[in-house]
């Protein structure tokens, strides 16, 4: 039976980092974020533009023009959510089917907003990546075009760190060194390989 972990984590907490962690480990990963990067250069920006006029260009959505269109607007990001995440899914259940015929023992779903958006329970186990405030807003603040501003936004819709902390099966703390990150995956996959009933 295939195990499948939920990865997810607030923004500059190091959770792409952990990510490829787990790919040089051997673990197959579904990244969200790639296929809706995939998603603005194909298959979605027709959609996205008859949604949001002037936000294409050459067949390909330009982020920060959407962004600016959807970032301080619910009402707009559930339009955007609409058209994006259903194919998000699509992409994410022909992955695990592709996984499960060939024989993958553990994959990993990468999930920003996984706990937001409910998808931990299609899960067997969440690890949550996490970091020190200072760390992440460190990171962050080094992003292209980040402000203050912007961040209080992202924010304001990821669940509080501590939440996900006391709902995570597991938890990485990427503070430290790629060696400490390395050490803690590889941690988890020998409790995962250990365990005979899932969580």
């Amino acid at each position: 039976m295939m195990f499948v972990l939920g990865l997810t984590g607030s923004i500059g907490m190091g959770k792409s980092t952990t990510a490829a962690t787990f790919r040089a480990e051997g673990i197959v990963v579904h990244d969200s974020d790639a296929v809706v990067h995939a998603l603005y250069t194909g298959a979605a920006a027709a959609a996205i533009e008859a949604a949001f006029p002037g936000t294409v260009r050459d067949g390909v959505v330009d982020r920060g023009l959407l962004g600016a269109k959807v970032l301080d607007d619910p009402a707009a990001l559930a339009r955007l959510e609409a058209i994006v995440h259903p194919l998000v899914a699509e992409s994410r259940a022909a992955f695990l089917t592709e996984a499960a015929k060939k024989g993958e023992q553990i994959v990993v779903l990468d999930i920003p907003l996984l706990f937001e958006t409910g998808l931990d329970r299609d899960v067997d186990a969440v690890v949550l990546v996490t970091a020190s405030e200072t760390v992440q807003k460190e990171r962050v603040s080094k992003r292209p075009g980040m402000t203050p501003e912007h961040l209080a936004v992202i924010l304001e819709r990821q669940m509080r760190d501590a939440e996900k902390r006391a709902r995570a099966h597991f938890i990485i703390d990427t503070s430290g060194d790629l060696a400490a990150t390395g050490r803690q995956v590889r941690g988890i996959l020998r409790a995962l390989a250990g365990a005979k009933n899932k969580f």
